[in-house]
């Protein structure tokens, strides 16, 4: 794993409740952060943030600054979007992306 996966990872860490029951598996070339067993947010070992904010509210998660659609080879990822660039650098925009996350995993039966 890269020092952009590590750093982010621990900064995610940190921002994260420590209320909550967190797990993190190695997932697409980076880690993963699981809660109740289901994938709030991934770190690509590039250090791109992949978000998991349901497949309703993509398009508006889109409009916002550093969002693409999340892809895995030729394939779009319903559901998810890959956020990059310098906005990761904000500690309190990647509090809002973690929100954003836990908001739609919250809703979601655990695994």
């Amino acid at each position: 794993m890269s020092f952009a996966c590590d750093e982010l990872s621990d900064r995610i860490r940190a921002l994260l409740d420590p209320r909550l029951i967190v797990t993190e598996k190695r997932m697409f070339g980076g880690r993963a952060f699981m809660v109740s067993g289901n994938m709030l947010v991934a770190i690509s070992k590039e250090g791109v943030l992949l978000a998991r904010v349901g497949k309703d509210n993509v398009a508006g998660h889109l409009a916002l600054p550093g969002a693409s659609p999340a892809t895995m080879g030729d394939r779009t990822m319903g559901g998810y979007v890959e956020v990059g660039g310098d906005v990761l650098e904000d500690d309190h925009v990647l509090g809002q992306w973690i929100a954003s996350a836990l908001a739609f995993v919250s809703s979601l039966p655990p695994k």
